[in-house]
């Protein structure tokens, strides 16, 4: 590694961790401002308020790295072309490709990083946030446990009043059987006041119920104080799963997740995209890399502050341009890999037309 490839580097990273330090920074004093009235409401001790904060920062990070990779090319170029250090680099025959090299290998290893720092450490963090928001704060007030109801299968849904985590059972279930020719008609229905799994034969125990079969003519009552029903395919874990949110979900628990639903017929849609935007999303530092680095380099007489608002300007526009692809996702437009990825191949596009022109 050159002399100048780690002078670059060391004050491009430099200016990047001032930037997720100040963003970082200016999001929790606000967010405490928001919330201070909350806070003294529920008599929040200063220890949660810490721990509330702390494990508030990494979702805070992963949303602002794009944005300060962004702020410290345009800085640290910007600062090189008023020192004049930049009209030296090129006279020395340093082409435009070699001098963002080190920019881009840099933001492809934070893209990297970000992968598991986003996927993992977030949702951990994140997890930990909703525990001492429903804990201290009263908020996210659905209570963990109550009122779940999925589709197990492509013509059955469950229904669970209550399900005990610690000891693996359900309260107060109700299992509806559909025609599969016909998904609105009803042809069985189980209610029962306990459920629980019997893992030796990997099937449900069913206590104190009730079956009713509908015919074409007529409704077959059977009660029972105990059967076993093999049909279901959840587990215990699964139905653990299902309570959880997906920003507390890590990249291994989505792809879990998504492989579930589509083995019990629901739709892996939402969950799938997520998983690929969370790869996608750490990989925009590169983009605004390749977009705002060429703008930087051809110092112009706007000065930096429009630089910065034209590469401000094509960020925002790319974040609100993934988040249109994604609605369209999720209403079946595009398959999830083309939705969560679109907005990067798009904008590398250009990114790669606007250094080309540069060049010119």
């Amino acid at each position: 590694m050159k002399i100048l490839d780690r002078y670059l580097i060391k004050n491009f990273l430099q200016t990047i961790l001032f930037g997720l330090l100040t963003f970082t920074l200016l999001f929790v004093v606000i967010d405490m401002m928001e919330n201070l009235g909350d806070f003294l409401d529920q008599n929040v001790s200063a220890n949660i308020l810490i721990q509330y904060y702390l494990v508030f920062t990494p979702e805070m990070i992963r949303l602002m790295t794009p944005v300060a990779v962004l702020l410290a090319s345009l800085f640290t170029v910007g600062r090189m072309a008023n020192m004049n250090e930049l009209t030296a680099i090129k006279s020395s025959g340093i082409s435009l490709y070699r001098f963002m090299a080190p920019f881009l290998i840099t933001a492809i290893l934070i893209s990297l990083f970000s992968i598991y720092f986003g996927g993992y450490l977030v949702p951990i963090a994140n997890k930990h946030k909703i525990f001492l928001e429903q804990k201290y704060m009263n908020r996210n007030l659905v209570r963990p446990g109550w009122d779940i109801y999925f589709q197990d299968g492509k013509t059955r849904i469950v229904t669970i009043a209550y399900y005990d985590n610690i000891q693996g059972q359900a309260n107060q279930i109700s299992i509806q059987e559909f025609d599969p020719n016909d998904k609105t008609k009803l042809i069985s229905r189980t209610d029962a006041f306990r459920m629980k799994y019997d893992s030796t034969k990997s099937a449900w125990d069913i206590f104190d119920g009730i079956t009713r079969t509908f015919t074409d003519t007529n409704e077959i009552v059977e009660r029972f104080s105990f059967k076993k029903f093999k049909e279901l395919s959840f587990k215990p874990e699964d139905v653990a799963q299902k309570q959880r949110k997906m920003d507390e979900m890590t990249l291994s628990d989505l792809k879990i997740y998504a492989d579930e639903q589509l083995r019990t017929g629901n739709d892996p849609t939402s969950t799938q995209i997520e998983y690929q935007s969370r790869i996608a999303f750490a990989f925009s530092s590169v983009i605004v890399v390749l977009f705002g680095l060429p703008i930087s380099a051809n110092r112009r007489r706007s000065g930096l502050a429009i630089q910065f608002g034209i590469n401000l300007l094509i960020t925002f526009l790319y974040l609100v341009f993934m988040k249109i692809s994604q609605a369209f996702g999720k209403n079946g437009v595009m398959n999830p890999f083309m939705t969560a990825w679109l907005a990067n191949f798009i904008f590398l596009i250009a990114a790669i037309y606007n250094i080309k022109r540069a060049l010119k």
